[in-house]
């Protein structure tokens, strides 16, 4: 098994989306809330920049022309990271409950991005969110009755996209048109069992693996792309958020975490909120940035 270190200790009440910029050598998350930030880290010097935000953050893409598209809950917005500037690109078209959430670029740098639906605190049969595809200055829901959206991937060829509700323990796969956006043939791609955990963030490698992050169970799984499980490897802490490759190579694996209270299946030996690090063999995809 990877030796499994704290690369940053965020301290973070709720990371999530970490994104390695291939362009800047540095790696890229979120706290989502209490208080919601944006985090830059440059590992060769050690540099840590991060701006404040608003209102909570559910995570950001970069852009092909420069800067980042950031989902703030009630919008998308272009932030420029050296003026510090936000301004709107497209308002949420869900309630103030349901804020918008985890995204991510498909291999056309096409916009996609899932919501939370904060009653599911108090009220475990809602489900007000979807999953939405951006198009052109609408987001279109694509996916509906979500409670809370995670697990967003794209297979390395483009053509498969996962997707998960958390609270249903399951990553469904659909097919994936690379000319429209459109997708088809759901199919349950990972069910996992009580005692294992819940599904959260997820991530690619390039040979197609799937890599879980398995909050509540303190360890990341990666599945092969016809679904079986290749191999499970356990974390020092119980509350894994989201997988990212990065370095210079690709080789290292990122791991954000969440000190939210939950429980889990685990005794934790080193503390939630920090950024891991790992090296398990694979290698990354560089990220597709959004293309408009």
């Amino acid at each position: 098994m990877p030796d499994v270190t704290l690369a940053f200790d965020a301290d973070n009440h709720l990371g999530e989306t970490p994104i390695w910029s291939v362009t800047d050598q540095a790696l890229w998350w979120v706290n989502c809330e209490h208080p919601p930030e944006l985090h830059c880290w440059y590992p060769a010097s050690g540099e840590h920049r991060k701006w404040a935000m608003p209102q909570r953050i559910g995570g950001f893409v970069p852009k092909a022309s420069g800067g980042l598209l950031v989902a703030l809950a009630d919008g998308l917005y272009d932030f420029e990271p050296e003026s510090g500037g936000l301004d709107l690109r497209v308002p949420s078209p869900l309630p103030p409950h349901v804020k918008l959430h985890e995204c991510h670029c498909d291999r056309q740098g096409r916009f996609w991005i899932g919501a939370y639906d904060h009653d599911f605190a108090t009220n475990r049969e809602t489900k007000g969110a979807s999953i939405f595809r951006l198009d052109g200055d609408r987001l279109t829901p694509v996916i509906q009755n979500i409670a809370i959206a995670n697990g967003l991937a794209f297979s390395p060829d483009g053509l498969t996209m996962y997707v998960a509700d958390s609270p249903t323990r399951r990553v469904d796969a659909y097919d994936l048109d690379p000319r429209t956006g459109d997708i088809s043939n759901r199919r349950t791609f990972i069910q996992l069992l009580d005692g294992e955990g819940f599904v959260d963030g997820a991530t690619v490698d390039s040979a197609g693996g799937y890599w879980l992050a398995n909050v509540g169970a303190g360890a990341l799984r990666r599945y092969l792309p016809d679904g079986k499980l290749d191999r499970i490897v356990p974390l020092p802490f119980s509350n894994p958020t989201k997988p990212a490759f990065g370095g210079p190579d690709l080789k290292t694996l990122y791991v954000t975490s969440t000190q939210m209270a939950m429980a889990t299946t685990m005794e934790p030996t080193a503390p939630n909120g920090g950024i891991y690090a790992l090296e398990p063999g694979e290698t990354g995809v560089p990220e597709t940035p959004f293309a408009s």
